[in-house]
């Protein structure tokens, strides 16, 4: 064999291009503002589902509570001409049949109907006398009188709590027109004047 066999040779190093790069490792800083910045994402969306779900409450309490007040709305609408019905027939019967037996039980069951109602929280609109609200009256016609005032009621109107099961049919007064303030001035003068020549001593 040739050479010294004493010789020692270093091994291979290799090329340094061909020699993969190992990937840098993190800094202890860099891995804790990422977990603080998974934990605050993590965070947010708590926070997020927690207020879904206080509004998804709310929202089922509100509902429960309209069922509560206006669950039997339908049932109280039907009910309202049979109200009607009692009123026009009292309006009509003579008031010496007060006191018989059948006109007595009538008058009963139409209180307690009314009481029924009552209970439920129907209440009458009012109108004569009121200012016209087209929430809760319908004009069906208009005659002479105060301006925008409800003059009489056609058909009583109902509400159930703050909502309108039926709006009342009233008649709306439209003014006066000029003949008739002109006709009322000259009533008021002559009226005046007659009043003046009673008080008037006679003459011998």
């Amino acid at each position: 064999m040739n050479g010294d066999p004493t010789e020692r040779r270093e091994p291979a190093t290799g090329d340094p291009a061909e020699t993969s790069a190992s990937p840098p490792r993190q800094s202890v800083e860099e891995q804790l503002s990422k977990a603080k910045e998974e934990a605050q994402k993590f965070r947010d969306n708590w926070h997020r589902a927690e207020a879904d779900f206080q509004n998804y409450k709310r929202r089922t309490e509100q509902e429960r509570e309209e069922l509560r007040r206006f669950g039997n709305v339908s049932i109280i609408i039907n009910l309202l001409p049979v109200l009607d019905d009692f009123e026009r027939a009292f309006a009509s019967l003579d008031s010496h049949l007060a006191g018989l037996s059948w006109f007595d039980g009538m008058l009963l069951i139409y209180r307690k109907l009314r009481q029924l109602l009552e209970n439920a929280g129907v209440k009458p609109i009012e109108t004569e006398g009121q200012a016209f609200d087209p929430r809760f009256h319908e004009a069906v016609a208009h005659v002479e009188g105060e301006e925008g005032k409800v003059i009489s009621e056609v058909q009583r109107g109902y509400k159930l709590h703050d909502r309108v099961l039926r709006p009342a049919m009233v008649v709306v007064g439209k003014g006066r027109s000029q003949e008739s303030g002109d006709r009322s001035q000259e009533s008021g003068e002559e009226e005046g004047k007659g009043k003046k020549e009673e008080g008037e001593p006679k003459g011998d």
